[in-house]
């Protein structure tokens, strides 16, 4: 029988408290979405100016990625954080509408019909749609025209529920797979909830990256996701740079994504995922779960949003010293806002309650 301690009782018990909170906070939440899809007219009027350039989005998001990565022609954020500009900024909607669609019901991302977060990738096409958002998150794979890239997406799920299970101290860091992640170093360990998550749809997603690659002559893929759908899309994207050829570039970009490895895993995916963004929004507190003291840590690539229109690039892994960056600005959860998960993320809700 496990051995209680003080420290457990007490944290739980605070963790309770909240969740009691936020839960019924969030009743308030979606009875608004509504009203505040309305408030977001701004973004169905501009949404036609997004497709009608959307297959120039590829070409601009290479000016994010150097900004992230110090690549040619990029910023170096080791010097420093770094500002983003409006351009870059608005490279992310693509895949910040992936992440959303992620959300829909399968039997509309099948035939790719949920509406704007469909429409603002209109030329996508589903070939492999999973999940029940239940016993597994819903997940998609396909191919993008526009960005020349195969996309997988993952389901991510209701914050109140997910902060719960993140803060609970029972959680245990354990070691991947060695049959999905081949040759990984010693010492490196994941979320065990996460992995066993992840392990769910490994093969089957891989092989219809696989399939994709060889029937559209590409070498590229996005691996994308929010919240949950976020940790297992870190999990993706070390799983996939390690099973595909050497030649293949693995990009992902993830929302409000959660600590998921220890710091070895961290140095694994800064590693093996060079081109990797992981997006924080305001003062939203699950990306400072579960907390350090754990064991845990974010690899790098953190983009900070501040404000609409504003946003940081972060240096390193979790970044402790840049004010700017969410490891400090959100010290604790007493100190973010649960709602902040769910957006905006430049202009777009993600969530259930958003698939519109």
């Amino acid at each position: 029988m496990q051995k209680s301690n003080p420290i457990t009782t007490l944290i739980n018990g605070a963790t309770k408290a909240l969740t009691g909170a936020i839960e019924g906070a969030t009743e308030v939440l979606t009875s608004g979405a509504k009203a505040i899809t309305q408030v977001k007219a701004g973004y169905d009027a501009a949404k036609d100016v997004v497709d009608s350039g959307l297959r120039g989005a590829t070409e601009v998001g290479r000016t994010l990625w150097d900004a992230i990565t110090g690549t040619p022609g990029g910023v170096r954020p080791q010097a420093g954080i770094a500002t983003l500009s409006s351009t870059q900024l608005s490279s992310l909607a693509p895949f910040t509408q992936f992440a959303r669609a992620t959300y829909c019901p399968t039997g509309k991302l099948k035939n790719w019909s949920c509406g704007e977060a469909c429409r603002a990738n209109s030329d996508f096409q589903a070939t492999l749609v999973g999940g029940d958002g239940n016993a597994i998150q819903q997940f998609f794979v396909g191919y993008s025209p526009s960005q020349q890239s195969v996309v997988v997406a993952h389901q991510g799920t209701d914050p109140t529920k997910f902060l719960s299970d993140l803060t609970d101290l029972d959680i245990l860091l354990d070691t991947p797979d060695p049959a999905l992640y081949p040759g990984i170093p010693a010492g490196v360990k994941v979320h065990q909830g996460f992995r066993n998550e992840q392990a769910k749809t490994a093969h089957q997603i891989l092989a219809e990256v696989k399939r994709l690659m060889q029937a559209k002559k590409t070498k590229n893929i996005y691996v994308i996701g929010h919240s949950l759908g976020g940790a297992l899309a870190e999990l993706d994207s070390v799983f996939l740079s390690l099973n595909l050829p050497k030649s293949s570039s693995v990009k992902a970009i993830t929302y409000g994504t959660p600590r998921v490895g220890n710091a070895e895993f961290a140095k694994l995916v800064d590693a093996k995922v060079p081109n990797f963004i992981r997006v924080n929004n305001k003062r939203d507190i699950v990306p400072i779960v579960p907390w350090e003291t754990l064991g845990y840590l974010h690899p790098h690539g953190e983009i900070h949003l501040l404000s609409p229109g504003n946003a940081v690039v972060c240096p390193g892994d979790d970044n402790s010293k840049d004010a700017q960056c969410t490891d400090n600005s959100v010290p604790n959860i007493l100190a973010g806002n649960v709602f902040d998960h769910l957006g905006p993320y430049e202009g777009i809700y993600l969530g259930v309650a958003y698939c519109t």
